[in-house]
């Protein structure tokens, strides 16, 4: 019986010692004000250690994480990259599954039209009290869309969340946005104040981008997925993210 018990206590040490449920938190910081809600705080105490595991396999420091979101219609995959403040390339963390998609291929253009954006965009909302459970603005419309969507209301509110409906948002079920949504929380905690989000009509390729092409007669479309493939063939071939801005037709410009 004392053998088992000095066994067990030393299992319960043992467990104790790598479960840590969640990082020490400083009051003020924003991971502080996130894990006031009961969302985040129950994300944290799921999704932490796996988390912590992942980025110690990739040799990211928490203190020094930053993401990147790349999110692929046709294929509903949605990756997350992250790397340390002062790496010059990103690490493939996780492909997420996008579970539901609404429209078609080709980017929004305004209010109503079902679609899910494309282009580059950054993370502008942290919703901890979402109707989705969990939800992540991307800034449409940006500087691009501005020009090139409909006048009268381009849309807005395009989130990456939870459950699985959509109407031109990315879905990843309450499971998943859990792990992305803390991902994010620790990599605005580190400093990064803008976490870039890319969608892209599919993974393009030549071949990808000549099929697609295909699918459409509108030939503005097609020399706006000239312009995203750009953007897209920078980051496959450095692994690196370009800087982007937009000239005053709405095309997007990489240096």
């Amino acid at each position: 019986m004392r053998t088992t018990a000095v066994f067990l206590i030393t299992l319960i040490s043992i467990v104790l010692l790598f479960w840590q449920g969640a990082p020490q938190t400083t009051p003020g910081t924003f991971r502080a004000e996130q894990m006031k809600y009961s969302r985040v705080k129950a994300a944290y105490t799921e999704k932490w250690n796996g988390i912590d595991l992942r980025l110690k396999e990739l040799d990211v420091q928490v203190t020094a994480l930053e993401v990147f979101i790349r999110s692929f219609k046709h294929e509903k995959v949605t990756e997350v990259w992250v790397k340390n403040k002062t790496d010059k390339t990103w690490k493939k963390y996780r492909d997420y599954k996008v579970c539901m998609s609404s429209g078609e291929l080709g980017p929004k253009r305004c209010q109503g039209d079902g679609q899910v954006p494309e282009g580059f965009y950054h993370m502008n909302i942290f919703n901890p009290y979402s109707n989705f459970h969990l939800s992540l603005g991307v800034s449409y419309p940006n500087a691009s869309d501005r020009v090139l969507a409909c006048k009268r209301d381009p849309g807005r509110a395009i989130m990456i969340h939870g459950d699985c409906v959509t109407i031109g948002c990315i879905p990843l079920t309450d499971d998943k946005i859990k792990e992305v949504y803390v991902l994010s929380v620790e990599a605005r905690n580190a400093g990064q104040q803008k976490i870039p989000i890319h969608i892209f009509p599919t993974r393009m390729s030549e071949e990808r981008l000549r099929e697609i092409k295909a699918t459409t007669e509108d030939a503005s479309v097609k020399l706006f997925w000239d312009n995203l493939k750009t953007g897209y063939d920078y980051f496959e071939t450095k692994t690196a993210l370009p800087v982007v801005t937009v000239d005053a037709k709405g095309k997007y410009i990489f240096r």
